[in-house]
């Protein structure tokens, strides 16, 4: 007998498509809430730094893979923002959390804006942007900074014809390792790696369109809770300029913290710091 939508069995939820998505469900479950949302390609282990910390300090610790990444089932359709977001909204509702503080990197930074966008904030205390997507990737009219198609098509290409080569070879600029003076992790190379091979292809694939060209604007203006805005300025997956600099100037309030020299994967390369300035911020 199937599971029904809406209900957790072990460390997966059933949601309303028969998607099941799987989650961490870490520290004590007192504490309170804070729900990360993945990169691509990657999955919740992409957090693994964050939630170890957060946890130890008395938080709960909650991240997913996003469907058709990591270990979530591999449905054909449903790879649009719009459905991440449902996906994120159903998790919340059943996992009953409160005054959840939502934390987002990258494409898990457009997931948690569309989720506020789509749900409203009644189960949210506060959010966090980390080197994340909106208000859009695409280069447009109204976004003169943003990337040109060609970039995405270059990505997609890499994607169709050999994800393996791809991913391998674009660790080198999600961490920065290409930068002088460096020291390059191979195992972090190799965890990135890994993560992104274990997703579907198809919902990989899709998920560039999702990431590149969904428009946030209306979603960051319906952002009424205390917000952070993270980014390294040597960024070179997500730029500063089309990215943090106007998010952090189209959501009302917002804190803006940059960071000089770090990269998009700076989660992991710079752990230490970005913890203890995300603990900060969601003590404060």
């Amino acid at each position: 007998m199937a599971p029904h939508a809406g209900t957790i069995s072990g460390s997966y939820l059933t949601t309303q498509d028969g998607t099941q998505i799987y989650f961490k469900d870490w520290g004590p479950k007192d504490g309170q809430p804070i729900v990360f949302s993945h990169g691509w390609p990657l999955s919740s282990d992409a957090w693994e730094d964050q939630m170890l910390f957060l946890s130890e300090q008395g938080y709960r610790t909650i991240a997913h893979d996003r469907r058709g990444h990591g270990r979530s089932s591999q449905p054909w359709d449903g790879h649009t923002m719009d459905t991440y977001a449902d996906d994120l909204a159903q998790l919340t509702a059943a996992l009953n959390l409160k005054k959840a503080v939502h934390v987002g990197h990258s494409t898990g930074g457009g997931e948690v804006a569309r989720y506020i966008g789509r749900h409203g904030t009644s189960r949210i205390a506060k959010a966090v942007l980390v080197g994340a997507v909106p208000p859009i990737m695409l280069k447009t009219d109204w976004h003169p900074n943003g990337l040109p198609m060609e970039v995405f098509d270059g990505i997609r290409s890499g994607v169709r014809n050999d994800r393996s080569s791809f991913f391998k070879e674009l660790t080198t600029a999600f961490y920065g390792f290409n930068r002088p003076g460096v020291k390059v992790s191979e195992g972090l190379r190799e965890s990135f790696w890994l993560q992104g091979m274990m997703g579907s292809l198809k919902a990989e694939y899709d998920c560039i369109k999702a990431f590149s060209e969904t428009d946030f604007r209306a979603d960051l203006a319906k952002f009424d809770v205390p917000t952070l805005v993270m980014h390294g300025d040597d960024d070179q997956i997500v730029p500063f300029d089309g990215s943090a600099k106007l998010t952090a100037s189209l959501v009302k309030g917002a804190q803006s913290k940059t960071y000089a020299g770090f990269s998009h994967g700076m989660c992991s390369v710079n752990k230490d710091v970005i913890n203890k300035d995300l603990l900060a911020f969601i003590k404060g």
